[in-house]
């Protein structure tokens, strides 16, 4: 069945049949609104509605009378209260007089700038005080002419019985005088000295009959009374016509409700295989529809959306069929259009294709390639050639246009002069200055680059001075730690030469063995410390316990941890941790670091070893506190026969650390030291081993 599914889901005929189904739901959905617009003013909220008398169209019919009933003995109290100015407010005048004052402003020749605000206005009322008494005649005119209407609709209420009074006005269109007399009524709202009374009771459960009780608490209680009656024959007709709204409405709900769910359903599975013939299919079919470009699609769709509602408005009292005949075509070419806005969008070419993106690509393209492929002749050309066109084209703006192009020139006239004087600058041996034009463009590249030159340079310099500060020191090195072991065996050698004694000679014997041995260890080291930075020892990788040949080693040096009194504390995780190196090499790397450590640590002090793994990395940290000051840095620390003690007097070569970078580097990983006041840190970083 599922392989059934997918291979019509794609098919264009199940394309067209979806497409078919979302515009005849949207319609229905259309229809479903218009007709309750229509016949029911859009009130859907009916259909939630359990009782005529809990509805919001009874309500209104009581807000209709209640506030024309509470404007008249509030607002108006009679015709000659509006006449006298009563219901004109101070605020109402005032703004009248500002406006006219404002005409005063500007167009009164006995406007004084130079009198204060209140010199002004008090001249403006004495020259304006024709107007000011027209427009508060005009106010007067409008106020009655609202009393009036009021009294016009309240006329025409049917099926309402109503009764006003503030002991001197009464607003009434029956006999009825009496509160009791309105209670004989099926329904009736009585207001007087602070009282409500509505009926029928469930009346105080309709969530909208605030709207009735909020205006009329505006009245005075003490001599303000209201009373609205509804007869039996309005009631009734009512009751059927709001059951009729509801039948209609609950009916025309339901349909939205199914039309939206086919709409969006069909919608959504339009938008999932449109522009595809399957759902593994990862190439995104366009087709000549596809090529009209977005932005006009984007215009046509909403022209197609003002159209048709203009249409609607045109045809709104006409007929609900022609509103739907005219909607089937428009909603069917605006999903289409909108279909192909969402191919686009899977497509990831929305804005790519698009008419302003394709003419300003074009544009910036032409002018960047003419640009690019010419000299700088061909560049000041296009400039001057363009410029004018530039100008004509902003004619409204050329001030701003002529002010850019002088801006322009200034930077590039300031950027050239930059570069002229540091040309000079670095020309008369001064490596360390920098040219400094910001921007882009060529003046940059040509700063750039002869930033470069000098930085070049200036680092092959320092190289230099630094090569000949390591060569004599390195000479000077050597030769102390050769010269030293060599002169005592040509010294002891001399005295062998005479020497009678047997105690003495074995004596000398035992001083010449110990330099003779001092001189190998130290050309070995030079011999290693050369393969090891030549790169030509050959390294094996195999997987190492990095744990174990840790743990292993330290076993093995114990006699000197014992005699030197270290303590020596060693973290790692609990769990074997495997690296990739060469057991040897790496072995011989952590014994020179070992070495360093019982040569130049602190007696009787602790000493550190932590395993860490820092993700595809293990690390190995070595930390000790010297016994020496350590008043050099750690790059120093790092190079060729420099020691902690700078007095030499220790038995190292200074090769040690220099050899253990090298092996370590070789082996892939990084070797590292630092130095912080007396605290030694040396620490070693290599991959971990993966199958």
């Amino acid at each position: 069945m599922d392989t059934k599914l997918k291979k019509y889901s794609h098919l264009l005929t199940t394309k067209i049949i979806i497409f078919i189904i979302m515009i005849l739901c949207f319609t229905g959905a259309i229809h479903a609104v218009l007709e309750v617009e229509i016949k029911n003013d859009g009130d859907f909220g009916v259909v939630f509605e359990d009782d005529y008398y809990l509805s919001r169209a009874f309500v209104e019919e009581g807000v209709t009378i209640t506030d024309d009933l509470t404007r008249l003995l509030g607002e108006f109290k009679n015709e000659e209260h509006i006449v006298n100015g009563g219901t004109i407010s101070e605020d109402e005048l005032r703004s009248e007089e500002e406006i006219l004052f404002e005409d005063y402003h500007f167009q009164s020749k006995n406007y004084n700038p130079n009198l204060s605000e209140d010199e002004n206005y008090k001249k403006f009322k004495e020259e304006y005080a024709d107007k000011i008494t027209r427009a508060k005649d005009m106010l007067i005119k409008n106020d009655i002419r609202e009393f009036h209407v009021t009294l016009q609709k309240l006329g025409k209420a049917e099926g309402s019985l109503y009764y006003a009074s503030d002991g001197v006005n009464v607003y009434t269109n029956t006999t009825k005088t009496e509160k009791e007399q309105f209670k004989t009524y099926p329904a009736y709202m009585v207001f007087e000295n602070y009282q409500k009374e509505i009926y029928p009771k469930k009346l105080e459960e309709n969530q909208y009959v605030d709207r009735i009780t909020q205006r009329v608490d505006e009245l005075n209680p003490e001599n303000q009374v209201l009373y609205v009656a509804f007869t039996e024959k309005f009631l009734n007709s009512k009751i059927k016509e709001w059951n009729e709204n509801k039948e209609l409405a609950t009916k025309n709900f339901y349909l939205l409700l199914i039309c939206l769910a086919g709409f969006i359903v069909s919608f959504v599975y339009l938008v999932l295989v449109i522009g595809r013939k399957s759902f593994k299919d990862q190439e995104l079919h366009l087709h000549a529809f596809d090529k009209l470009y977005n932005d006009i699609n984007i215009v046509i769709f909403i022209a197609l959306i003002a159209f048709w509602v203009a249409m609607l408005e045109e045809l709104f009292n006409d007929s609900n069929k022609i509103i739907l005949l005219l909607t089937i075509p428009l909603a069917a070419l605006g999903f289409g259009l909108v279909l192909s806005l969402v191919k686009h969008l899977k497509n990831r070419t929305f804005f790519k294709h698009t008419l302003i993106y394709t003419i300003i690509s074009k544009l910036v393209h032409f002018i960047g390639d003419v640009y690019k492929s010419g000299s700088v002749g061909v560049k000041t050309v296009l400039i001057v050639v363009g410029y004018p066109l530039l100008v004509a084209a902003t004619f409204f703006m050329f001030p701003i246009t002529i002010g850019l192009a002088a801006w322009f020139a200034h930077k590039k006239i300031k950027a050239f002069l930059a570069i002229k004087e540091g040309v000079e600058r670095i020309k008369d041996g001064n490596l360390h200055h920098s040219i400094d034009v910001g921007g882009k463009g060529e003046f940059a590249g040509l700063a750039a680059n002869i930033n470069s030159i000098t930085d070049g340079l200036k680092k092959a310099v320092d190289s230099e001075l630094k090569s000949e500060r390591l060569k004599t020191e390195l000479i000077t090195n050597v030769s102390h730690d050769i010269r030293t072991p060599l002169t005592s065996i040509i010294t002891y050698v001399d005295l062998l030469k005479n020497e009678q004694d047997p105690s003495k000679v074995e004596q000398y014997i035992e001083v010449l063995d110990q330099k003779s041995k001092r001189l190998k260890i130290l050309t070995d080291d030079l011999f290693d410390a050369a393969k090891a930075t030549s790169g030509t020892i050959p390294v094996q990788f195999e997987r190492i316990d990095i744990i174990s040949l840790i743990s292993q080693g330290l076993g093995e040096v114990n006699d000197r941890i014992e005699d030197l009194d270290l303590m020596f504390k060693f973290h790692h995780p609990q769990e074997k941790v495997y690296i990739a190196a060469d057991g040897k090499l790496l072995w011989r790397s952590i014994e020179n670091v070992l070495s360093n450590i019982f040569k130049y640590a602190l007696p009787g002090s602790r000493v550190y070893i932590d395993i860490e793994e820092a993700g595809n990395e293990v690390l190995l940290t070595f930390k000790n506190i010297s016994a020496y000051e350590l008043n050099i840095s750690a790059d120093e620390l790092m190079e060729r026969f420099k020691r902690g003690d700078e007095s030499r007097s220790s038995s190292g070569s200074g090769l040690g650390l220099s050899i253990a970078k090298s092996l370590i580097e070789i082996q892939k990983g990084k070797f590292m030291i630092q130095v912080d006041g007396d605290l030694f840190k040396s620490m070693i970083c290599l991959p971990k081993y993966s199958e």
